[in-house]
Order: C-alpha cells, then sequence, then structure tokens
C-alpha cells in the first residue's frame, strides 16, 4: 500500500484536482497509475498509519477520494 504524504484524510481530499503526493512502499513494482484507482495509507506508511483512502487519478489528478 502507498503511503499519502497528507497529515489528514481531509487534507488529501482537499487536493483533488491537483497531483498526488506520495511514497511507493511496494516491493513488487510501483502502485501509482496516473489513471486508475488505487489504495493509499496515512500519514506514515511505515510507523503510523492514521487513516486509509481509496485514491482515483485521472491524467495524473487525483479525480476522487474514499
Amino acid at each position: 500500500m502507498m503511503g499519502a504524504n497528507y497529515k489528514t484524510k481531509k487534507e488529501l481530499k482537499l487536493s483533488v484536482g491537483k497531483s498526488l503526493s506520495y511514497e511507493e512502499t511496494s516491493f513488487f513494482g510501483p502502485e501509482y497509475k496516473e489513471t486508475g484507482s488505487f489504495l493509499v495509507v496515512g500519514p506514515d506508511a511505515h510507523r503510523n498509519r492514521k487513516w486509509y483512502a481509496k485514491v482515483t487519478m485521472k491524467d495524473g489528478l487525483i479525480e476522487k477520494v474514499t
């Protein structure tokens, strides 16, 4: 699961229409997709997992966060 570089899920939701700030964490290859959906965790993918979200991207911009 990718790490999203946002303090809160609300902060991520306010970034709709912008590019995603993230950290790849998978040993199996990149999870980021310029167009498509994937799961993220925040605010720290390694130690401090407080929230999770599904992000939908379109043409490299955040389209939807749930």
